[in-house]
């Protein structure tokens, strides 16, 4: 606030680790903004129809009123702006152009990435907002420029030769995690044998973590995450062993598990049901049924929730402490945005757990946040002040294994998993 209040930016690209606060930044910018009448109104573009309406429910609770069902013509005059998608831009770019042209406006770009999802989209955001008077791009971490060109954002080239988004403020998971924004995460990585058939109809057999190409990999990774194996049912048990422990201390903590796909997450529940002997909450799309489901899920006790990987982005459920990352995608935005979902803080001493299968990129990933986490956590103790961490210390050294590369999401070649263990 401080940054932007001195120098007055048009743009402003600010990155915050998933779960420190960027909503709440965003709305106190958006309030002084208004209070001072430097904006007249506010519009916020968000990924999906439920974040959509979580901003609106976030911005009445400071006293702005944003309409998330805005479509088209006057907006009612008990709202100061309103809640689109990024999807809803780009299919009416002149009609948001048009209302920032006649209003002074402020424009938040939530998860900004997702301009660049398709190529339409970021042009679309350009012709719709290129007027306004203040533009505010928030997302979780830098991302690179190999992807749709994304309006309004500043690129500079790193030293290994690629271009990434620059920002004007940047508040990482080891800051968060020193100011008790967030909780330390500990990551369970689960090995195993796989054995899967080509295509060639060759039978394969590897071990997760060991050296193999990347379409080995990648059909080893599909393997584990096959429902029908015995990959994911051992991890589903071990993560629901773990969420009865973090209840004796979080009575309400909850679990989720991220699926790739629709069937996947059917599977996954169905595999809940017979470890639990309850259902899980099942969020397969991004409708107006999901935010119900996830607001009621944030609401109630319940343990497991199972949803599919857009839709996880949208879950905001501070009392999630245990995760299972069952997706094959292996971006760093992805891993910090599926990570995200179980680090928000509510009180001194909180830990989450999440659970990955032994892949190269994804322990990497882990390895650069457990870094952080180990560095905010070795900060010198008051005197007298107890360790509220020391008790997961033990799992923290026992947590993690490998390291190596590779990126994107995985190549879907064709293959026919035939079993698989966790170890």
């Amino acid at each position: 606030m401080d940054k932007y209040i001195q120098e007055q930016p048009r743009d402003f690209l600010a990155v915050a680790t998933p779960g420190a606060g960027k909503t709440t930044f965003a709305l106190t910018l958006a309030s002084w903004l208004l209070h001072h009448h430097i904006v007249q109104q506010v519009t916020v573009v968000a990924p999906t129809e439920h974040l959509k309406k979580q901003w609106a429910e976030a911005a009445a609770r400071v006293g702005i009123r944003l309409d998330p069902e805005y479509s088209a013509g006057p907006l009612g005059r008990e709202y100061h702006g309103v809640a689109v998608t990024y999807a809803g831009v780009g299919v009416r770019p002149m009609l948001h152009r048009n209302r920032v042209e006649q209003r002074k406006t402020l424009v938040i770009l939530d998860e900004i990435h997702h301009a660049g999802d398709t190529k339409s989209w970021g042009e679309a955001c350009l012709e719709a907002f290129e007027p306004a008077t203040r533009r505010l791009a928030l997302t979780g971490t830098p991302f690179r420029s190999d992807t749709n060109p994304i309006p309004f954002v500043r690129y500079e080239e790193g030293a290994d030769g690629i271009r990434r988004s620059a920002a004007d403020y940047t508040y990482g998971y080891g800051s968060a995690l020193a100011d008790g924004v967030v909780r330390p995460v500990i990551f369970l990585s689960y090995s195993g044998n796989m054995r899967w058939r080509t295509k060639s109809g060759d039978e394969v057999s590897a071990k997760l973590g060991e050296p193999m190409t990347k379409d080995a990999i990648s059909q080893a990774w599909r393997t584990a995450l096959d429902p029908r194996g015995e990959w994911m049912p051992a991890v589903l048990r071990a993560a629901d062993q773990r969420l009865t422990e973090v209840r004796k201390g979080i009575p309400d903590a909850g679990a989720l598990v991220i699926a790739s796909d629709q069937d996947s997450a059917r599977a996954y529940a169905k595999l809940l049901r017979e470890i639990t002997g309850s259902s899980p909450t099942v969020v397969l799309s991004d409708d107006t049924g999901a935010s119900k489901k996830i607001e009621e899920f944030s609401r109630n006790d319940d343990r497991w929730m199972v949803a599919v990987r857009m839709v996880s982005e949208g879950v905001d459920v501070p009392r999630l402490a245990v995760g299972v990352y069952a997706t094959t995608i292996s971006t760093p935005l992805f891993f910090a945005q599926a990570v995200g979902r179980f680090v928000r803080s509510r009180k001194r001493g909180e830990t989450a757990s999440v659970f990955l299968p032994t892949i190269p990129d994804l322990l990497s990933f882990a390895n650069e946040m457990e870094a952080e986490r180990d560095h905010a956590l070795d900060k010198p103790q008051k005197e007298g002040e107890e360790d509220p961490y020391a008790e997961s210390e033990k799992e923290m050294e026992e947590a993690n294994k490998q390291q190596d590369e590779n990126t994107g999401e995985q190549d879907m070649l064709p293959f026919e998993a035939l079993e698989s263990d966790a170890v």
